[in-house]
């Protein structure tokens, strides 16, 4: 069976599905992506570590790998395994220092695990050609323009009348009220200026 290790690219507002958002997954030496619709609150956890916040109480995931770390307990990867009527299924490989284990996921959990313990994200090729997708330049615009960078924000959202001043205020103030899907949008909108900039 031949893997694909696959990056993160990032999370956008699901068009399709209202309260969704899309996952982006791409092939580390290629052109394929693999969208996966996930919840809010999956998306939350990814792009609290891909946006690198830091939140004023630990979410579920980092509750997961302070236990792991407690305990000894590492993630070596994650595989994405099967695809079956649209679902995609996960495992965490995991190890003690002694023995191996494979953890079954949802595949939006193993992600935000993966992203904590730093550890490479795999698929199957069979599941990359029959889900796999090749977008074009133009058409990945709605995506950061950074390879680690999540966005939530919906499209007829702007913070364009905004002063970099009253956006850095914003952005603390969402994070001290753990609206993080609003500090993820802020944080967009303050790296396109600076894009903008140079």
């Amino acid at each position: 069976m031949k893997r694909v290790k696959l990056k993160v690219m990032g999370i956008s507002y699901s068009q399709t599905q209202s309260g969704a958002y899309a996952l982006i997954l791409v092939e580390e030496n290629g052109e394929r992506r693999i969208p996966i619709i996930i919840g809010g609150f999956e998306a939350q956890a990814i792009v609290i570590k891909l946006e690198n916040l830091d939140p004023p109480r630990p979410l579920t995931h980092d509750l997961f790998k302070k236990f792991a770390d407690q305990f000894g307990i590492f993630i070596s990867e994650v595989m994405i395994y099967k695809l079956e009527e649209g679902v995609f299924f996960s495992k965490l490989i995991c190890s003690n220092g002694e023995a191996e284990y494979s953890i079954d996921s949802r595949t939006s959990d193993a992600v935000a695990i993966a992203l904590r313990f730093g550890c490479p994200i795999y698929v199957t090729d069979e599941i990359l050609e029959k889900a796999g997708i090749t977008i074009n330049p133009a058409e990945s615009d709605n995506l950061s323009a950074n390879d680690n960078a999540g966005s939530f924000e919906p499209e007829n959202t702007r913070f364009d009348s905004y002063s970099d001043d009253e956006l850095y205020k914003m952005i603390d103030e969402a994070v001290k009220t753990e609206d993080y899907e609003r500090a993820a949008s802020i944080r967009d909108e303050i790296e396109k200026r600076k894009v903008r900039k140079k």
